[in-house]
């Protein structure tokens, strides 16, 4: 499955960081390309927690319904798609040695095959630098309360 490895490091508090990543609410605000991003469940947070999610990319709309699979308070969040464009995102919070938070960051996707996936790989796969450096800009500015530079 191709995807992205990234880690954030912020000078606000861990919980502060988790928190933030973890409301539904805020995700198409520092997630780049995220247009939709809506509860399907009554629980909207924790373990089983479902969303329908919308990513713009180029021109291209991609469609997914995400649960989360795995999640510790202030330490992880996992989402795994169940239908639509197939995709799973982790993100792992730790405490730094100075006093930041770091956020080890996965995205990874898997394209469908014959030419529908190659034309969506020749989409996702330029824009996939210029996604995770804007989310991490937006996510740090919005956690760190500074103006994104994206």
């Amino acid at each position: 499955m191709p995807g992205v490895r990234q880690t954030v490091t912020t000078h606000s508090p861990r919980e502060q960081v988790f928190a933030y990543v973890d409301d539904y609410r805020n995700v198409p605000d520092w997630m780049f390309g995220v247009t939709r991003f809506t509860p399907v469940t009554d629980q909207t947070c924790g373990l089983g927690a479902t969303y329908q999610a919308t990513m713009k990319i180029g021109p291209k709309n991609l469609d997914s319904t995400l649960r989360v699979t795995e999640w510790e308070e202030g330490r992880v969040v996992v989402l795994t798609s169940i239908a639509g464009f197939d995709v799973q995102t982790g993100w792992r919070f730790a405490d730094g040695d100075d006093g930041t938070t770091v956020v080890d960051v996965n995205f990874d996707y898997e394209l469908p095959g014959g030419i529908a996936g190659r034309v969506l790989g020749a989409l996702i796969e330029p824009v996939v630098g210029q996604a995770v450096k804007q989310t991490e800009s937006a996510l740090r500015s919005a956690v760190e309360g500074v103006p994104s530079s994206s």
